[in-house]
């Protein structure tokens, strides 16, 4: 699938990702969330967490495991932005959703998340996905709930000793948001 989403990018296409792409999608979604580059976008979790988000050999299990796919966002050949969905008991979960810092605010993101949206429900006939979103992240909670995510008043601890990540910020902890698909 390929189209143009605004004057500003050229076609994008969609397609899920091999194993050859793991370290591609491990540096863009590092680089999206972590450090320097990611305050060229507005997705960034720089002041909140330093450290990894995620790292090739993560990665490559995701795309192993059956029950999960990571989409890709291009832009001719070039990897611009990936999403995990994980099938779970009746419904998907929504994470690493990424498009490179330099590009946000394109539109992209919206167009992907609903062709992500689209694929899983394809895929699994799922009729709800859901995600996790760190609670202080209002801009982004935010986003999402333009996009018809729902909060649900479900709260987890952030996970404070994952070995990758160090939390900056004291008491972090996810928020829950689901959407039920048409």
């Amino acid at each position: 699938m390929t189209e143009n989403i605004s004057s500003n990018t050229t076609a994008i296409s969609f397609r899920p990702a091999v194993d050859a792409d793991a370290d591609i999608i491990a540096a863009l979604v590092n680089s999206a969330y972590r450090g320097d580059s990611s305050r060229q976008g507005w997705t960034t979790e720089a002041d909140l967490l330093q450290g990894s988000r995620i790292f090739a050999p993560e990665v490559r299990e995701l795309i192993a495991n059956p029950d999960s796919v990571i989409l890709l966002c291009l832009q001719g050949d070039d990897i611009i932005g990936c999403v995990n969905l994980e099938k779970t008991e009746g419904a998907a979960y929504l994470g690493m959703f990424v498009v490179s810092p330099v590009l946000q605010g394109n539109g992209i993101g919206k167009h992907f998340m609903k062709t992500a949206e689209q694929y899983a429900q394809e895929l699994w006939g799922i009729q709800k996905i859901w995600m996790t979103v760190i609670s202080v992240r209002k801009e982004l909670i935010a986003y999402y709930e333009r996009r018809g995510y729902a909060r649900t008043g479900r709260f987890k601890p952030f996970p404070s000793d994952n070995g990758k990540e160090q939390m900056l910020v004291e008491n972090l902890q996810f928020e829950e948001m689901e959407k039920i698909l048409n």
